[in-house]
């Protein structure tokens, strides 16, 4: 029968900001501290990381790290591949949200001839590239390395020679770039952009379903509306980052946390609803960040919840 595999990934080399290798660990302590043996009752898989790159400077200023982040990736293949062909579900918790490209490749690696759909509940794009970033930080990126983009159409830095031959090789891991299509991607929550990744978004008119549409439109609609516009894919990806939630409302412990953004409940909704849907294929909760958190260990004690939550609705489905 078909089986959760926690798979765990403190790789935070995308950040720029230290504290998201720990927001695993602040997962465990919550349980913990409330006696719960989930961490228990799954077993566990641990993606090698490369954090102790952060000790040294980068070479890389429009991609920091990225020689570090394609072995991570790489490594994250590696296991998701290995998951799969045991048919069983990958639920990962990661560091930063650089993470999810290396999800995203192993995915693919493993459903090589499936249509893969992606729904990205966050405050950001994440629609970067080496050529657009005004701070390098891989964390960024993410969705511009699974849809295989430069988006030259607005470049404002010139990158090394070494840095555009590891990002090509970045777009490549695990599977052919690109590994999801413009059109099978949809935002939930995003609201703090910069002007580079509103032209892409504007000129691929890709969905993005804003907090007050949420509400105007009431949360079961815009969920129906995402499956609809996968009707086309075969698989969906769930990407959740903690920060899509609103930081008064929760607290700041996250990377880049900002203001109204999903209450816990929304958020807990929309990633059981779409655990829920036999389509989807892998959930992914990321950048909790305890050092940053201004309410004690608020933010994993939130994203405690909907995991739990999250793992109790996709065992339903076995």
């Amino acid at each position: 029968m078909q089986e959760i595999k926690l798979v765990e990934n403190t790789s935070e080399l995308g950040a720029g900001t230290r504290g998201a290798s720990l927001g695993i660990g602040a997962l465990h302590v919550v349980a913990r501290q409330r006696n719960e043996d989930f961490f228990g009752q799954y077993e566990r898989f641990y993606i090698g990381e490369r954090n102790e790159m952060l000790d040294f400077p980068t070479a890389y200023s429009h991609a920091k790290r990225i020689d570090g982040l394609a072995e991570v990736f790489q490594n994250t293949v590696d296991i998701l591949d290995f998951v799969y062909k045991n048919n069983d579900f990958p639920l990962v918790l990661s560091g930063d949200h650089s993470c999810a490209a290396g999800t995203i490749s192993g995915i693919k690696k493993a459903h090589p001839n499936k249509r893969l759909g992606v729904i990205w509940i966050d405050a950001h794009a994440d629609l970067h590239t080496p050529y657009t970033t005004p701070s390098g930080n891989v964390h960024g990126m993410p969705l511009a390395v699974a849809l295989g983009v430069d988006n030259l159409e607005c470049q404002v830095n010139n990158p090394a020679p070494d840095v555009i031959e590891m990002w090509e090789e970045l777009k490549n891991i695990g599977h052919d770039s690109p590994q999801l299509l413009k059109e099978d991607l949809v935002y939930v929550s995003v609201r703090d952009t910069e002007k580079p990744e509103d032209d892409f978004m504007a000129r691929n008119q890709i969905k993005n379903y804003t907090v007050d549409e949420v509400r105007a439109k009431g949360m079961q609609q815009v969920s129906e509306e995402i499956k609809e516009r996968m009707t086309s894919c075969d698989i969906v990806y769930v990407s959740f980052d903690v920060d899509s939630m609103d930081s008064i409302l929760v607290s700041k412990g996250t990377g880049t946390p900002v203001e109204h953004g999903l209450t816990p409940e929304e958020a807990n909704y929309f990633v059981c609803e779409f655990a829920s849907w036999d389509k989807t294929c892998c959930v992914e909760m990321v950048e909790i960040n305890p050092c940053l958190d201004n309410k004690i260990n608020k933010m994993a004690e939130v994203a405690y919840d909907i995991l739990s939550q999250c793992a109790v609705t996709i065992e339903k489905r076995f």
